[in-house]
């Protein structure tokens, strides 16, 4: 599992004000039921004492770090939960292998399965922009509404295609994107920036949004790409130029993040800055030296959820993770109404998860979890941001 910092001081700048951008993001508050798909959307299954969620996250292959997480605030929830309730929920769980060269294929094949399980009325997951661009067909021919803790590219839920079916516990990088962009070009105040997207769905639309920022306040950005399979960088980082103050990376896999930034150091470009994403937030990639910088989601740092996590878990927050445990939560809870007489519909699963309303003080992101018309969170509009000490992140007040 990732190692995080053990103090909770780590997370006391997340409620601070960041630069918010409305654009795609904000959005009328409801959606139209979308119509019925298939048979197995319609179909009208017996709840009964034990209710199955179906659950999508990269338990090994090179994203397994991220997927430790995920599956760690799945399971705890599930016990909590379990703890307090006569009827119970379990996890039907597909390993998608994100950032494996089968992995696109293993989502898929997860799809499939969790599509076919009559069972499964509702879903949590996928963990990355590019498996739910691969998925969506098989999931919405299924009747599957899913909820992701971590897939965060703008145009998943602006552009039409999910509306009513996929829904996210996290903000989406047109608010992560100007806000590392921001704190870039008017705090650094840094002038000339390299970017390096992972050519992957989530990565080139951060990368996307944070050079379109920083364009705009005049820096002078440089883009480029490299494959997720690649790990020796050194014919990239002899492109970078000497004078660069900062590479921002949006990569999904933290082991390559680590990997270039001990590279750039072997090549005499240790004094260049770097900045990771969300997919890279965690102390491994902080350790690579108190030049690193980087993002994450929202949370309360206050949460009596995160300080039950950490007891259970030897102190380790894993916060990367912790939104995926409000997506499950919010899947239980759909799945509690919808089972309110017995019997449900993964329409009528869909349409409970859509009206969602948990207060902020049962959520552990610090806000009420509601949703807007395209399936993002009409609350959470803030990331925050973490500079490495040489070991661990620490918030950046503001």
């Amino acid at each position: 599992m990732r190692r995080r910092a053990s103090a909770i001081a780590a997370l006391l700048a997340l409620g601070a004000a960041l630069a918010i951008v409305a654009g795609a993001y904000a959005t009328p508050e409801w959606a139209a039921a979308p119509a019925a798909q298939s048979g197995s959307d319609a179909a009208s299954v017996k709840c009964g004492k034990t209710r199955t969620i179906g659950f999508m996250a990269p338990i090994t292959g090179p994203a397994a770090s991220i997927g430790v997480q995920q599956n760690s605030w799945a399971k705890y929830y599930v016990s909590t939960y379990n703890r307090t309730h006569k009827t119970k929920v379990r996890l039907q769980t597909e390993d998608t292998q994100l950032g494996a060269p089968t992995g696109t294929a293993e989502a898929l094949k997860g799809a499939q399965a969790l599509g076919g399980s009559s069972n499964v009325l509702g879903l949590v997951g996928p963990a990355g922009s590019n498996e739910i661009v691969g998925v969506t067909k098989t999931l919405q021919d299924a009747g599957l509404a899913w909820v992701s803790g971590s897939s965060t590219r703008t145009s998943l839920t602006t552009d039409g295609t999910r509306t009513g079916y996929m829904f996210r516990t996290v903000p989406p990088d047109a608010i992560q994107g100007p806000t590392a962009a921001n704190y870039i070009a008017k705090v650094l105040k840094y002038k000339r920036v390299y970017i390096i997207d992972d050519q992957e769905t989530y990565s080139t639309g951060l990368a996307d949004a944070v050079e379109r920022v920083l364009k705009a306040a005049g820096v002078s950005v440089t883009r480029d790409g490299v494959s997720q399979q690649q790990s020796d960088f050194s014919s990239l980082i002899a492109k970078v130029p000497r004078d660069t103050q900062l590479v921002y990376l949006p990569w999904q896999l933290t082991p390559k993040a680590i990997a270039f930034g001990n590279q750039m150091k072997a090549a005499g470009k240790g004094s260049v800055k770097l900045m990771g994403a969300d997919g890279t937030f965690d102390d491994s990639f902080a350790a690579v030296g108190s030049h690193v910088y980087d993002t994450n989601f929202p949370l309360n740092p206050k949460s009596k959820i995160i300080s039950g996590y950490r007891k259970s878990h030897g102190g380790k927050g894993d916060f990367f993770g912790s939104p995926t445990y409000a997506a499950v939560q919010v899947v239980a809870t759909a799945l509690d109404k919808a089972c309110a007489n017995g019997t449900a519909t993964r329409a009528e699963v869909r349409a409970k998860i859509r009206a969602t309303n948990i207060p902020a003080a049962k959520s552990l992101i610090g806000v009420t979890i509601r949703f807007n018309r395209n399936g993002d969170l009409s609350t959470a509009k803030k990331f925050g941001l973490y500079k490495s000490n040489g070991n661990i992140f620490v918030p950046i007040p503001g």
